[in-house]
């Protein structure tokens, strides 16, 4: 019987340890979002939610961090976790914050505006600019770990572009959140324990991918 060689048993364990660290890490960072999410009735507890997930981007920023690392063969996860979040913390936060506000009143105006006549106009403008911002928060979370030394504007100036010319990468990413989102809620355990890493890696993929033409031209 053929011997499985080592290097697969060290790859299988170096991604279990990126998976488990990652999630972990991220566990830690947006405890209060995950405790108000399990613990309350989201219908009725939406605004502390609002506020606990603005404060989630230097987690998902230190996980995109360590994905690079990773993939530059740095295998002490935790340490690049760390070390993502303490080189991007401020900007991530720039941005979760901005994006929490703005799709939280763009949900608030639809739910408002919906049984009126002029929602019909502006209901379909108000999802677009909220899903124009989850994408473009994405990418730039994604352009702030890649990009050390860019000005902030400059990178969502560019994250907005491209995730809009780069539509396939962005809908892909939206379509592994929508399935996060799905275990979440159904399965609060499985999705911080075991998926979130998943999702966040892909997610990182696509941006990167997204980001291969150079912030400074795509603002341009």
């Amino acid at each position: 019987m053929k011997r499985i060689p080592h290097s697969i048993y060290s790859t299988a364990f170096n991604v279990a340890y990126l998976a488990l660290g990652v999630n972990a890490m991220l566990a830690i960072m947006s405890l209060p979002f995950l405790v108000l999410l399990v613990t309350t009735d989201p219908s009725l507890s939406w605004p502390l939610l609002a506020a606990s997930a603005a404060l989630t981007g230097p987690g998902i920023a230190g996980a995109f961090a360590t994905f690079r690392a990773h993939a530059e063969g740095d295998s002490d996860v935790i340490r690049a976790f760390l070390r993502g979040v303490r080189r991007t913390w401020k900007r991530a936060l720039v941005i979760s914050a901005v994006t929490s506000a703005v799709v939280t009143v763009a949900l608030v105006d639809v739910f408002v505006l919906v049984p009126t006549g002029i929602g019909v106009l502006l209901v379909p403008l108000l999802a677009v600019v909220a899903i124009l911002t989850l994408a473009t928060a994405a990418v730039s979370l994604v352009a702030i770990t890649q990009a050390d030394d860019t000005r902030l504007l400059v990178l969502v100036r560019a994250s907005l572009f491209l995730a809009v010319r780069r539509w396939p990468m962005t809908f892909a990413s939206f379509a592994i959140v929508a399935v996060q989102a799905a275990v979440l809620t159904a399965a609060p355990a499985i999705a911080i324990g075991l998926s979130a890493a998943a999702c966040l890696y892909v997610v990182w993929a696509g941006g990167r991918y997204t980001l291969q033409q150079t912030p400074a031209h795509a603002a341009a």
